[in-house]
């Protein structure tokens, strides 16, 4: 599962990541922003629920970038729940070329950025953020409404009124938990899109038994490595007080606070304990030389911490913001175990690393133990069209989604690659095949003996 990183701290930017290397399929340039007779802002205002927000500029030559807002039901079963406006950008090129839904995760960017599959389609991109993220709330929150299938319906409803602007052929796409909402959406409405590229997405089948990520971690790299990281743990609970002091004294700098999970001490091991996982997924086996050894200073230790588990993630601040995030974790998607038995009498709190630390207690939660089996079944029995690209060097994949045979699905995997791989990153072969079936499902052409999943 993808954990807080400092790099964006939560949204994955795998998908977004330009296909070097990779040659993109040539646009039109006439009449490349006209959709029939009007302007695409006039076909877009036309679209019942749509609020065009602004155009913004930046974006690449013969694309034009849209901030959109959309009126979503809170509850798709129930009228009477209300609405909230659901945050989505466009970066148009022409109504004739395919469009890819990029599904985040989280919030949407509002910087024009081509995910990998825009790039190699040359073709238009629908962001959709995350319902109850970043600004995609209703006034009144009720978390319950925050489910894996409330989402896919939200997909659904993006996909049905933009289809009217857009018929050709759709691919969705997303990084992480983008990509693991691109794989829900598939799930609930598999015909909405004309295939997918899920990259780096977890499959937390059964949250009791994540022993998969604990054995991860003990093989993953070198044993030297591996070894480094147990020996820094080790010196930051052990130098636990100077820690969480300079910790306490960068909240007090900043106003920030410890409420939500209890206090900067817990916040510090929660930290520490995540810390081996954070480094495979943002870094490799080459990073280990600078991880601090046994001798380095107090200073250079929390230095580094900060900088590889991103300290700020559990203050108040920041941890306000992605209280959905662990809802999610805490109800449907579960989370993972890490390695302890190196930590033996320096660990205060058992529960450190459970999604429940990072919800405020007045908030319920009950987990639904038939989610993630139902989406891993579906994926096994049904998925079709669908393309997961993952790292061999990511804990986040110690469980992957693993389609079933004799259906046009695969999974690819980047060597040595982390949490940020992309198409380009493949070895020749396995990129070329990528490409293809990208560029035969938007030409609506199945392979050849696949078998229908419908």
């Amino acid at each position: 599962m993808r954990i807080l990183t400092r790099r964006r701290l939560l949204t994955s930017t795998a998908s977004a990541v330009p296909a070097a290397g990779l040659a993109a399929v040539p646009v039109r340039a006439a009449d490349r922003h006209r959709i029939g007779h009007g302007d695409v802002v006039d076909a877009l205002r036309a679209l019942p629920g749509l609020r065009v927000i602004e155009e913004r500029p930046g974006a690449e030559p013969g694309y034009r970038f849209f901030v959109l807002g959309l009126r979503q039901p809170v509850d798709h079963a129930d009228a009477g729940a209300g609405t909230f406006e659901q945050r989505l950008t466009l970066l148009h090129t022409a109504a004739d070329r395919p469009t890819v839904l990029f599904g985040t995760g989280y919030e949407v960017p509002l910087t024009p950025r081509r995910t990998e599959p825009a790039v190699l389609l040359a073709g238009n991109q629908l962001g959709v953020e995350h319902r109850f993220f970043g600004t995609s709330r209703p006034p009144t929150l009720d978390l319950t409404h925050l489910t894996i299938r409330q989402a896919a319906d939200d997909h659904h409803r993006v996909v049905r009124l933009f289809r009217r602007l857009y018929p050709g052929a759709w691919i969705s796409t997303g990084g992480s938990k983008g990509g693991m909402a691109s794989v829900y959406h598939r799930r609930f409405h598999p015909h909405d899109v004309d295939g997918t590229v899920a990259y780096s997405a977890p499959n937390n089948v059964d949250d009791r038994e994540d022993s998969a990520y604990v054995r991860f971690l003990e093989h993953v790299g070198t044993a030297a490595a591996r070894d480094a990281l147990k020996a820094a743990q080790r010196q930051m609970l052990l130098r636990r007080a100077d820690l969480v002091a300079r910790y306490q004294d960068w909240a007090a700098a900043t106003g920030d606070t410890f409420r939500i999970v209890g206090s900067a001490d817990k916040a510090l091991e929660t930290a520490v304990l995540r810390l081996p996982f954070m480094f495979w997924q943002n870094r490799t086996t080459a990073d280990a030389a600078a991880v601090p050894g046994p001798d380095a200073s107090t200073d250079a230790l929390y230095t580094w911490l900060e900088e590889t588990a991103a300290l700020s993630a559990y203050a108040d601040s920041t941890a306000r913001e992605y209280i959905p995030y662990w809802y999610q974790l805490g109800t449907q998607m579960g989370y993972l175990s890490v390695p302890t038995g190196h930590l033996d009498g320096l660990l205060r709190y058992p529960d450190a690393v459970e999604p429940r630390n990072l919800v405020p207690r007045e908030i319920p939660m009950r987990f639904d133990a038939a989610a993630m089996p139902d989406i891993d079944r579906w994926v096994r029995r049904h998925a079709d069209r669908m393309l997961f690209v993952n790292g061999t060097q990511d804990p986040s994949v110690a469980e992957s989604f693993e389609p079933g045979p004799y259906r046009d699905a695969r999974v690819l995997w980047v060597p040595g690659g982390n949490h940020h791989v992309t198409i380009a990153d493949l070895p020749s072969a396995d990129r070329a095949q990528a490409v293809t079936a990208l560029r035969r499902w938007a030409m609506g052409v199945r392979a050849t003996g696949a078998r229908d999943g419908r």
